[in-house]
């Protein structure tokens, strides 16, 4: 077969290309270089031995209240109240009016004036309570039951410290000193409480064995640091409890739990400050002696500077450890099998199963569920 005919001559002269136009040169913003300065310091770059770390300055204590607390403290309200009068324009700070919330003073050094006139110097108070039965420990009640603030005639505003359930009795502390209250009522400083507890039958030494090591609750593990009887009867006995730390009817449901209801409740103890003769219902006002000794006997389990909070965890930022990189990429771990995992189909396939054809019953029947379902 002929070759085809295919020209001889020389091949046309293509067109010179043109020059491609200069591109300008890629503009990064600042932040935007900032920002990928940081992610490469981070990912490549190490700081060097000889360079201190840079750390965020801590919270300096430097003896200030924030202004609504002051204002709460006096008895004006409560902080939610105080805080609409500063935003109103209702408080002063050295003739200065102040609106901005969060704002700092020192109550000794400053002059705190509201609609004109001046803050009183808010002392603090506590006061000794023997509770009765039928008073509930609550500032704010909406069912109109007695409360134990309205069996203390006071100008201050009152809290109380700790609590005790309605139908418990004893002692009971009111008071406007929050850092006192805390050290009395957080579980950190141990700040014992002790119990007379009336209850049906004689427990065995076995439970009260139980009582010391621990009982299992909702809220976690309890235990009675101290747990003795007093004295018994035919039917009832009476035990003396000693707890470092409280929570919501502890004593009652740690009794319960062992089959012991409780007839009686009465807290005769705080700390070395006792109940003494005071009957129900009745109060006294603490002399500074007697809440120093309940302030350094808080203080005694974590020293001096106890009182301070401790500072909250950091999350852990840039410097702290990251999440391991997972198949997700960006640090996000691997998904977890959840249930019913086994049985499902891979992603992009049809479901199993056989599916119902129109017009035709369906030979299979659904079987229950293994939770049970309705009747």
């Amino acid at each position: 077969m002929p070759a085809p005919n295919r020209p001889t001559g020389p091949s046309p002269r293509r067109k010179p290309r043109r020059p491609s136009p200069i591109r300008p040169a890629r503009v990064v913003p600042k932040a935007a270089s900032k920002i990928t300065s940081r992610r490469t310091h981070a990912a490549g770059r190490q700081q060097p031995a000889d360079e201190e770390p840079t750390r965020r300055p801590g919270p300096v204590d430097d003896g200030l209240e924030r202004l609504q607390k002051v204002l709460a403290a006096a008895g004006l309200g409560s902080r939610r109240a105080c805080e609409e009068l500063i935003t109103t324009g209702r408080v002063e700070v050295d003739r200065t009016v102040v609106t901005q919330l969060g704002t700092r003073v020192d109550v000794r050094a400053q002059e705190i004036r509201v609609d004109g006139e001046r803050l009183p110097q808010t002392r603090r108070v506590v006061y000794l309570l023997n509770k009765p039965v039928g008073v509930v420990t609550t500032n704010y009640d909406p069912d109109g039951r007695p409360r134990v603030v309205d069996l203390v005639p006071s100008d201050h505003r009152l809290f109380a410290v700790g609590r005790l359930d309605r139908m418990s009795e004893g002692l009971i502390l009111l008071t406007n000193d929050g850092g006192l209250a805390n050290l009395l009522a957080h579980p950190r400083y141990g700040v014992e409480k002790k119990y007379l507890v009336q209850v049906a039958g004689v427990p065995s030494e076995e439970l009260l064995d139980k009582l010391r090591k621990g009982i299992r609750l909702a809220e976690g593990e309890v235990h009675a640091k101290r747990v003795v009887i007093r004295s018994q009867h035919k039917q009832s006995a009476v035990l003396e409890m000693v707890l470092d730390e409280g929570k919501n009817r502890e004593i009652r449901r740690m009794l319960a739990r062992l089959g012991h209801k409780v007839h009686q409740l009465k807290r005769v103890a705080v700390g070395g400050l006792s109940l003494g003769n005071i009957l129900p219902g009745q109060w006294r006002q603490l002399a500074w002696s007697e809440v120093e000794s309940l302030r350094r006997d808080a203080l005694k389990a974590v020293g001096p500077d106890g009182e301070r909070e401790p500072p909250p965890a950091r999350r852990p930022g840039r410097d702290g450890p990251r999440r391991p990189r997972g198949p997700g990429g960006r640090g996000r771990p691997e998904r977890r099998p959840q249930r019913g995992d086994a049985g499902r189909p891979p992603r992009g396939q049809p479901p199993r199963g056989r599916r119902k054809r129109p017009g035709k019953a369906s030979s299979w029947r659904a079987q229950p569920s293994a939770g049970g379902g309705e009747g």
